[in-house]
């Protein structure tokens, strides 16, 4: 007996012995590490001993007391400390039939841990509905869980068949793919986990996902279990997402104005043909490349501002005017408008940009406002015109019909009538030189609609600087040059040689005496749709406060310079214009001037 204690008390299951007083008459090691308790309670109250019991344990043991061989129960207590706590019992009757008093064997598990698993097993398959089923081939019975009886909404009370199962799968495609899967289970063993559609009890179409596990024996199918989940939700929002991605797949395709999915950080994860066409990149090389790499540096911070704002939820879309580089690096003029698209989550998975090119309107209007500004200038140029015709050659008629006069007064002297003369041959030659002035001018206006051409500007600054090498050389004068020698042009030959000779020459003429050397330089650069030629020097510069408004005046000089007729710059400015250009200069007096003349870029350059 005392060997068959030893090995009872040294057992893994946690059981007591109690005597008809309720009192401990042996116990295992395992009940006193599960409850806390040392050998001491032998011989002490049960429930004095544990009194956080379910009262319903103390029923079963009075029963069991009282003659009844079994009893077993689990129950849920909350204990003092507010913790809820899960036992499992069992409590047999010990009775060796000869009268002696009985006692009763308890075995009693504090399956608390186990129970929470348990229930939040349940509670996560509730939340995910997921539900489970068996189909037993040797009885031939269905089990279904309550959820899943719950999905396919028949009573709690219902009792599913095979046929009857199967019958709940829609017709065509899943019905006929479940009875495939069923039947590769029974005869093969194949296990599967499909997508379907049922229709409820109460006919209703639901998206379920469908697992299967068939058990063998022998080589035969004895059994199969498996899962069955509710994902309709899932599932149409997957559709409904496929949907749209199919139609602005669509769209993106067909669409006639330039469109592209772009990716968070910018890069380029589909466009269309017309967006191509714009830019004249390749697909396979858009696609390499971010919208980052393709805009105008001065149009990319604002767009990148709104783009975060996108992000951040501040905006739903945003619409800009922007410029692109295209695949030769010229400037493509577009209305970009920027949406976000969402995943089923909610987040930004992608931003989808419509590209609108406005390139040939916006050309139409530089177009347009560099007429009205050449019209502009043509206009204050004819009003300058008309003003030394009214003036100077009122002047010069004045003149000489008062020195006429002198000439026919007889009642002077000889010599002053020869004074006279002389002084008409000066006149004379006086009016000569402003109408072969106004000739100059009405040439440039009478050329204005020559066809421009191509002209490359490194060998025509060449020619110039050789044509006035020797006055170069004269004035000790420094040229530095720097004029890309493929660089091209759309202009008149014969102007922009005289632009350059006259700015050149003109600062030549005006150097500063007490500088050594005297330096210019000329420079040109491509800047986007123009080319930019630059022409400064170190000379003795020009007060623009003063003059600035009459530097390009017809006649005006500011240095006192005997060989200055104040008409070159005029000319110079009306032959830049005429061929679409523009001229600037910025100078300050004994600081030298710098001259840019902005000059329209040949195309194929």
């Amino acid at each position: 007996m005392t060997t068959e204690k030893s090995i009872l008390r040294n057992t893994s299951i946690p059981f007591a012995i109690l005597d008809r007083e309720k009192s401990f008459v042996d116990f295992s090691k395992q009940w006193l590490t599960m409850f806390g308790l040392d050998s001491s309670i032998k011989g002490q109250n049960f429930f004095d001993s544990m009194p956080e019991l379910p009262e319903e344990l103390r029923l079963d043991i009075n029963y069991c007391l009282e003659g009844i061989k079994h009893r077993s129960d689990s129950k849920r207590i909350i204990q003092e400390n507010g913790n809820a706590v899960w036992y499992d019992w069992k409590v047999s009757l010990l009775n060796d039939g000869q009268g002696v008093t009985p006692n009763a064997l308890i075995i009693l598990e504090d399956v608390t841990h186990k129970r929470r698993e348990e229930d939040l097993l349940v509670r996560s398959q509730q939340v995910a509905r997921i539900g489970g089923w068996e189909v037993d081939l040797i009885k031939n019975t269905i089990y279904w869980s309550n959820m899943t009886k719950e999905i396919h909404e028949v009573p709690q009370d219902y009792v599913p068949n095979l046929e009857t199962g199967i019958s709940f799968y829609r017709e065509g495609y899943s019905r006929d793919t479940i009875t495939q899967l069923v039947n590769e289970g029974i005869e093969l063993g194949k296990k599967w986990d499909s997508e379907l559609q049922i229709v409820t009890a109460k006919g209703n179409f639901i998206w379920v996902r469908a697992i299967g596990e068939p058990e063998m024996l022998n080589g035969k199918c004895v059994r199969i279990v498996g899962t069955f989940q509710d994902i309709d939700k899932r599932k149409k929002a997957q559709l409904q997402l496929l949907n749209s991605e199919e139609s602005l797949k669509g769209t993106l395709e067909n669409s006639s104005i330039g469109m592209a999915l772009v990716a968070r950080n910018g890069r380029f994860i589909d466009v269309n043909a017309s967006l191509c066409n714009s830019l004249g990149y390749t697909k396979e090389k858009l696609l390499s490349l971010t919208f980052q790499d393709i805009t105008h540096p001065d149009d990319l911070e604002i767009d990148l501002i709104l783009l975060n704002e996108l992000i951040k939820g501040k905006r739903s879309t945003y619409q800009i005017e922007k410029r692109y580089f295209n695949k030769d690096r010229q400037l493509v003029y577009v209305i970009l408008t920027v949406t976000a698209a969402r995943n089923i989550d909610g987040e930004i998975s992608h931003f989808i940009s419509q590209i609108v090119d406005i390139s040939s309107r916006i050309k139409s209007e530089k177009k347009l406002k560099g007429l009205l500004e050449l019209t502009t200038n043509q206009n204050n140029s004819l009003m300058n015109f008309a003003h030394i015709v009214s003036h100077n050659l009122r002047s010069h008629a004045a003149n000489l019909t008062m020195i006429s006069e002198f000439a026919k007064d007889e009642s002077l002297d000889e010599e002053i009538r020869k004074d006279s003369l002389g002084m008409l041959g000066k006149a004379s030659q006086g009016l000569n030189d402003t109408i072969s002035h106004l000739n100059e001018v009405v040439q440039v206006k009478l050329e204005t609609d020559q066809k421009l051409k191509s002209v490359q500007l490194y060998p025509l600054v060449n020619k110039v600087l050789a044509d006035i090498q020797a006055l170069i050389e004269e004035n000790k004068v420094v040229i530095e040059t720097d004029v890309p020698q493929k660089l091209e042009v759309r202009g008149v030959v014969a102007y922009l040689e005289s632009i350059i000779l006259n700015l050149v020459t003109n600062a030549i003429k005006y150097k500063d005496l007490n500088k050594k050397p005297t330096i210019i330089s000329i420079k040109a650069e491509e800047r986007y749709e123009t080319v930019v030629l630059t022409v400064a020097d170190n000379g003795l510069g020009i007060d623009l406060e003063k003059f600035g408004e009459k530097l390009f005046g017809m006649y005006k000089t500011f240095h006192g310079n005997e060989d200055a007729r104040g008409i070159g710059l005029f000319i110079t400015k009306n032959q830049i214009e005429s061929m679409g250009g523009k001229i600037t200069v910025d100078s300050q007096p004994l600081a030298g001037t710098t001259f840019e003349v902005t000059l329209l870029k040949n195309q194929q350059s």
